[in-house]
């Protein structure tokens, strides 16, 4: 705990009040760079997840009749106070998940900016009036707040990931439990006290971190006055949520796994296209779910693509994130660590060769090194399975048809990447890739204005952009008989 601030909240956070569990029970969090526990959080149980229901239903009436534009300032004080805290924010992050500082510092941006964009789109959740085609009646349609929410949100965007639930529920007038992540609970734990001090009203934001999720979220959907769950994680997880919420019908909105293909055409840029790769594939170490996981580079330039990535992966510094100068922190725990190990090792096995990186250092913390796979053959599980670490494995393929059918090779439908100078193939190929966001001649796709989603066995609904706030919002028609 020396590494922290005794500010920092570590107790349950359930209307308005910090407290113990329910059985005052608490669990470590470590810090993935040494090892060595940052703090221990209330473990949250089965009584205190039914407490901040509670809490959500009582406060949902008295936050869905607060005027939008109440509702956007507190969004928008909080925007400004996570500005002026970037930095307190991105060492906690650090300290917590293992990005390097300066990763954290763009993600405390990128979060902070949900509560900006979700504050401007509160007054604008718009509805119609229009005459019947009888001309007898009106029709009148407008959006109401669809009610308590459950959000469940991952580790590996801390903050982020929270915020563009978070934002989108206060702006459309809902209430919510949210379940952080075991493994990095304390910066959502952190952001609930800065929304308290932004103004948010008590029962609003209920957090309840716990090391068993199911003792969280099971309580909470059998409960039917929760009426949405929003979900990022694995597909495993979500497909058993899709269950859960059955009997209720709760609305669900899930963003799950992914497996990006980065398509080179030949007629492309390298030099901008290996820029891109390094930001699709390292951002966050390699711990995303929009990571670039395998490169399919036409075979003319397969060459100088792999060479050139290689020399720029070689040159990015690994270490503990509060370093100066290091690019790539440790990976959150060493489970994480040996499923990268164990997909390397496969891939090296089926041909592939590494070309920098591909060994676990020595002593402590989850670290590895940048690493390039070229030659990459077809049956190679890491072509198959997301690797979400700093992994690029490197394919071929022939022409448009061959780089199509090798993108879509896979039950995952979150992000593509392609890089060529022609526009024709650019808008063909972006509109034949079967996922939910495509990036063109850019590695990074996340933007709090744009609809954040995939497709297939990745999920569906979307978060951010004017599609966010739909999510939390349900239709209502009224007809209005004239005499």
């Amino acid at each position: 705990m020396s590494e922290l601030s005794e500010q920092i909240p570590t107790q349950l956070f359930v209307y308005g009040k910090w407290r113990d569990a329910a059985s005052g029970a608490r669990f470590p969090v470590t810090d993935p760079a040494t090892e060595d526990t940052l703090a221990e959080v209330a473990d949250g149980q089965h009584e205190d997840a039914v407490s901040a229901v509670d809490a959500a239903a009582r406060a949902q009436a008295e936050w869905a009749a607060t005027p939008p534009r109440e509702r956007g300032e507190i969004l928008r004080r909080a925007w400004q106070l996570m500005t002026e805290r970037a930095d307190e924010l991105a060492r906690l992050m650090t300290l917590e998940m293992g990005k390097s500082l300066a990763e954290s510092r763009a993600e405390v941006t990128y979060a902070a900016e949900f509560f900006r964009w979700f504050s401007e789109e509160a007054v604008r959740i718009d509805g119609r009036y229009a005459q019947d085609p009888s001309g007898a009646k009106r029709t009148m349609v407008t959006k109401q707040p669809v009610g308590p929410c459950l959000l469940i949100t991952p580790w590996n965007f801390p903050l982020a990931m929270g915020t563009r639930k978070i934002g989108p529920a206060i702006a459309a007038g809902c209430t919510m439990v949210l379940k952080p992540a075991q493994l990095t609970p304390l910066s959502m734990l952190n952001l609930a006290a800065l929304l308290t001090e932004a103004g948010l009203p008590d029962g609003v934001l209920n957090v309840v971190p716990s090391t068993s999720a199911s003792r969280i979220v099971s309580p909470a959907l059998e409960d039917p006055r929760i009426r949405k769950m929003s979900f990022t994680g694995s597909t495993e997880v979500g497909k058993k949520l899709v269950e859960q919420c059955a009997p209720n019908l709760q609305r669900m909105s899930m963003e799950l796994g992914g497996n990006a293909p980065f398509l080179v055409f030949s007629d492309c840029d390298v030099d901008v296209a290996v820029e891109g790769a390094v930001a699709a594939k390292m951002r966050n170490n390699g711990e995303s779910c929009v990571a670039a996981n395998r490169f399919h580079v036409a075979e003319p330039v397969v060459e100088e693509f792999t060479r050139r990535l290689t020399a720029a992966m070689a040159e990015m510094r690994t270490g503990p994130g509060t370093e100066e100068g290091v690019s790539v922190g440790p990976l959150i725990n060493i489970g994480q660590r040996d499923k990268v190990v164990e997909l390397v090792t496969d891939a090296v096995d089926a041909g592939a060769t590494v070309t920098t990186g591909g060994e676990v250092p020595e002593g402590k913390g989850f670290f590895y090194p940048p690493t390039v796979l070229a030659d990459v053959p077809a049956n190679a599980r890491i072509l198959r399975e997301e690797v979400f670490g700093p992994v690029a494995p490197i394919t071929t393929f022939t022409d448009e048809e061959d780089a199509l059918r090798q993108a879509g090779d896979t039950e995952f439908g979150l992000v593509a990447y392609l890089y060529t100078r022609d526009a024709g193939r650019a808008v063909r190929v972006g509109e034949a890739l079967p996922t939910g966001m495509v990036g063109i001649n850019t590695g990074i796709v996340s933007n709090p204005a744009a609809p954040f989603g995939g497709i297939k066995e990745s999920g569906f609904g979307r978060e951010g952009g004017a599609e966010g706030i739909e999510e939390y919002l349900d239709t209502k028609y009224m007809s209005l008989a004239l005499g």
